[in-house]
């Protein structure tokens, strides 16, 4: 999980450093202004790179340093008037652990991709806007609109184009965070808010040989109950997530599949990541009933699948239903989607046949070929800047 970045500042106050700035209008033309800006920028530091001296065929996933990021702050009456472009610093700071400090946070994830063509593919970020916004009124925190995300988001790539890996080598990996950048007494909501986008390019997750998912049915952290925070990607749920995947990592699993907290019954989700079965013709996932993320891959999977024939369930998922799944695999931004070798539940193990996945290589292929412009986006899911 990529949560650890640089900031220019030990203090969320002041950890600007203004290159460019601009008033968000929301209208085509303003994005037009910033990639000019953006361009005129760029241009008068250093000439023109396609690529950053990278070794992008030994990418990894460990952080490496952009060149910019993006900012912009809401002062008490709530509006995020402008933006900015910031150089990173020289002080590190861990959203993981920094941010909780100040009260409320919120996280995204996507990906840009670098077509062919040459052209920055993002993936449906519309959906990332609108999840922030939405999971931001849940928690009575002020927000960017919808297109001052998507103007962020810009921004940030464009300042960064030369660290979005060639075609096939990986992704610009982008993170989107809100939070509160006052202090807080309880549960009172914070004086301002600050909106983050920063990024580093990472590799594909995986390459080809790249053994399979084996997941491990976790027993003890409960989970959140119906109506509670799962459709919103909160900072603060992610502590006893990576606790319990640091825990299973060091028994030789891959990550966690959650049970629901109510009945103990049902499987929910893979830490961060959605979770499929297949049975035959028909591709079973559990509901996203406010304890499940609805993650913007799983929506985009499940269209897929529809239009290729296949019938999806969304319901309640029995654990024993696992023993009855011919395939298994997850979905999610860092993910796409990954196969399951194993799932092991009361020290019993019950493995799939990776190698004959037909639906999941099928299902992948077709993501992957929209992603990245090799497949005719029909949909209408990309967008080219």
């Amino acid at each position: 999980m990529a949560l650890r970045c640089l900031f220019q500042s030990s203090t969320p106050s002041s950890y600007l450093s203004k290159i460019c700035g601009f008033r968000m209008h929301g209208t085509k033309a303003a994005a037009s202004v910033v990639e000019e800006h953006v361009s005129e920028m760029v241009g008068t530091e250093r000439e023109y790179e396609e690529y950053a001296d990278v070794d992008w065929d030994n990418l990894g996933f460990g952080l490496v340093r952009t060149d910019y990021m993006f900012a912009t702050k809401s002062y008490r009456e709530g509006n995020f008037q402008e933006g900015c472009l910031s150089r990173y610093g020289n002080i590190e700071l861990n959203p993981a652990a920094g941010i909780l400090n100040y009260g409320q946070g919120l996280i995204e994830g996507m990906k840009a991709y670098r077509g062919e063509d040459g052209r920055i593919l993002l993936f449906r970020p519309e959906l990332n806007a609108m999840r922030m916004k939405e999971g931001a009124e849940r928690m009575c925190m002020h927000s960017p609109s919808v297109q001052q995300f998507m103007e962020g988001v810009k921004q940030t790539v464009l300042a960064n184009r030369r660290w979005v890996p060639p075609p096939g080598k990986g992704s610009l990996y982008l993170r989107p965070l809100l939070f509160g950048s006052g202090p807080s007494l309880g549960v009172s909501a914070a004086l301002e808010y600050t909106f983050l986008v920063f990024g580093s390019p990472v590799q594909n997750y995986f390459k080809e040989g790249t053994g399979a998912l084996n997941l491990y049915v976790e027993e003890v952290i409960p989970r959140a109950y119906r109506g509670g925070t799962g459709a919103v990607k909160a900072i603060s749920n992610y502590g006893p997530v990576l606790e319990a995947m640091r825990r299973a990592k060091a028994r030789g699993f891959s990550d966690v599949l959650y049970l629901d907290a109510e009945t103990k019954k049902n499987i929910e989700e893979v830490s961060a990541s959605n979770i499929f079965l297949v049975k035959g013709n028909t591709i079973v996932t559990p509901a996203t009933n406010g304890t499940i993320l609805g993650g913007i891959t799983r929506k985009s999977v499940i269209e897929i699948a529809l239009d290729l024939g296949y019938k999806v369930e969304e319901r309640n998922v029995p654990v024993e239903e696992l023993k009855e799944a011919e395939e298994v695999f997850c979905t999610g931004t860092a993910t796409g989607v990954a196969s399951v070798g194993s799932i092991t539940f009361h020290n019993s193990r019950i493995e799939y046949n990776v190698g004959d996945g037909i639906v999941t290589q099928q299902l992948r292929s077709m993501l992957v070929g929209i992603q990245t412009g090799s497949i005719q986006d029909t949909k209408d899911w990309v967008l080219q800047i």
